[in-house]
């Protein structure tokens, strides 16, 4: 016998999830193992029962979609569907399985469900294609207002606002706050090419600042500075960082 398609449905109506479930019933290859009307419920869901493919709604509360493609595992072959045409273009640009643009026919989406059957048939969907499309989704938003870190179990969602400066930690960075520290799995590069640069600055290879909590610039060795923030902490100043400096409180 045939193994099923695992399937898991997630958006926030519950209209929207019944017309996906309807359209899906029809494909005897097919077996829906899950819903979700959030992206806590979904990250949950897929780490646990490893669906073969989602079809997963963008705009949704507590996280968006591309916020749930950092904090998932494994990810599945992913349909977009959503009522937002502007994500499309980028979406399409790096090659999406498919984004369906709501209200879609059953004919719109029997072509998704046949790309995604063929993606899982070749076995070629790769994490960096996966990537792609998150970043790409991502430049909705000009700059990060927040970041979803997942811990084990829990998701944590930190506002930029909140975030005193970052520190590299090998592949990992480490975002300090008032309300305690989070590990992040991405590089400051990921930030340096994401953060406003009018709130934050890049004063070290090891460090990113919020340029409000910087109290002042002392000398530290010669030739050597560093920076103490409200809080007291004292970060190390390169010297391209220095001049950035010096080029704000000009």
């Amino acid at each position: 016998m045939e193994e099923k398609i695992k399937v898991i449905v997630i958006d926030d109506e519950k209209l929207a999830r019944d017309i996906v479930k309807n359209y899906l019933q029809r494909y005897d290859n097919i077996e829906i193992i899950g819903e979700c009307s959030n992206g806590f419920e979904a990250a949950k869901q897929i780490n646990e029962l490893q669906p073969d493919m989602i079809f997963l709604d963008i705009q949704m509360p507590k996280i968006t979609g591309f916020e749930l493609l950092e904090i998932i595992e494994n990810p599945p072959v992913i349909i977009f569907t959503t009522a937002f045409d502007q994500y499309a273009l980028k979406a399409f640009e790096v090659n999406a399985t498919d984004y369906l643009l709501k209200p879609f026919s059953e004919e719109r989406f029997a072509e998704a469900v046949q790309k995604a059957v063929k993606l899982l048939a070749n076995k070629n969907l790769s994490h960096q294609k996966l990537e792609q499309l998150s970043k790409a989704l991502e430049k909705k938003e000009e700059f990060l207002e927040r970041v979803v870190v997942k811990n084990g179990q829990k998701i944590s969602i930190v506002p930029v606002n909140d975030i005193k400066y970052i520190e590299a930690q090998d592949d990992y960075t480490m975002l300090y706050t008032d309300k305690g520290n989070f590990l992040k799995q991405k590089t400051m590069k990921y930030f340096e090419e994401n953060l406003d640069p009018m709130l934050f600055i890049r004063i070290h290879r090891s460090y990113f600042v919020k340029t409000e909590n910087i109290k002042q610039i002392e000398l530290f060795e010669k030739d050597s500075y560093r920076v103490i923030l409200q809080s007291g902490e004292k970060l190390q100043v390169s010297k391209s960082g220095y001049q950035k400096l010096r080029e704000i409180i000009k």
